[in-house]
């Protein structure tokens, strides 16, 4: 199974990634996912299921442990894809 993953991490900054954000993006680029688009104002992650479980439980620690107060996530199986193959 294949997840595609849409999260964001509160509270906002627009003058520069607050230290949750950085921290989160530094778990998904490194998290060796098939696709990583991190953004100002949304994230979105696709990988096999182990591997974006596993990427989401170290993003929520990091995240949360670096200050965050929310965390919103939005989690999809990708319909017709299987692990193996490209996003």
């Amino acid at each position: 199974m294949r997840l595609r993953v849409e999260f964001t991490t509160e509270p906002f900054d627009l003058d520069e990634p607050p230290p949750h954000a950085v921290a989160a993006r530094e778990v998904v680029q490194g998290a060796g996912l098939d696709a990583v688009d991190v953004g100002p104002f949304g994230n979105t992650v696709e990988g096999g299921a182990d591997a974006v479980l596993t990427a989401l439980d170290a993003l929520l620690r990091a995240s949360l442990g670096a200050g965050a107060t929310r965390v919103s996530l939005q989690v999809n199986v990708v319909p017709g894809a299987t692990e193996g193959s490209g996003g």
